[in-house]
């Protein structure tokens, strides 16, 4: 049975997205993505030109915010930390993003748009006052967060249960919410 384009593309990135979160961004091959698809390897580069490529289209996240108005406003800055661990610990796609961001431009790109195009009009509309500023602020915190518990592992924070982490957290990025 032959496939169209648009079916093969599909195949492709959901074994690309599985290859990334088994292996991550550096072991994955073209070649082990392609064997997962049942597919030949010049496909995948037909449709996708290079393993960055691919990774870029395969990373593409949401970040699920929730809808934060019916949050007092006293406590969106727990809120928004609450969301963003639970939301890092059930799928890893984000954490191998984090990871290769750090050495892959196109990942580093999709981390940039991710951020700018769901967390920054989540921001706006609490205040409305530099957005961007407060935006990446609280992505200081969330990805350094991520980056310490998730890849560099670092023992304190990797065994701080998950209310604990938000305790810490919350209150700063209230801060970045509010202060003028």
């Amino acid at each position: 049975m032959r496939r169209s384009a648009e079916q093969t593309k599909a195949v492709i990135l959901a074994a690309a997205r599985e290859r990334f979160a088994k292996s991550g961004f550096e072991r994955a091959t073209i070649r082990a993505i392609a064997a997962d698809a049942n597919i030949d390897p010049s496909m995948v580069m037909r449709y996708f030109g290079s393993k960055d490529q691919l990774f870029a289209a395969a990373a593409d996240f949401d970040l699920e915010l929730p809808d934060l108005s019916a949050v007092d406003r006293d406590q969106l800055g727990v809120a928004l930390v609450d969301h963003f661990i639970s939301r890092w610990e059930r799928d890893e796609v984000l954490i191998v993003l984090l990871r290769a961001s750090a050495t892959n431009a196109e990942a580093a790109q999709r981390m940039r748009t991710m951020f700018a195009t769901q967390l920054l009009p989540a921001v706006a509309k609490i205040n409305p006052d530099a957005p961007e500023r407060r935006a990446a602020l609280i992505a200081t915190q969330t990805l350094g967060l991520a980056l310490c518990r998730y890849v560099l592992r670092l023992p304190p924070i990797v065994a701080m249960p998950h209310d604990e982490a938000v305790a810490w957290l919350g209150p700063s990025v209230q801060r970045y919410l509010e202060a003028p």
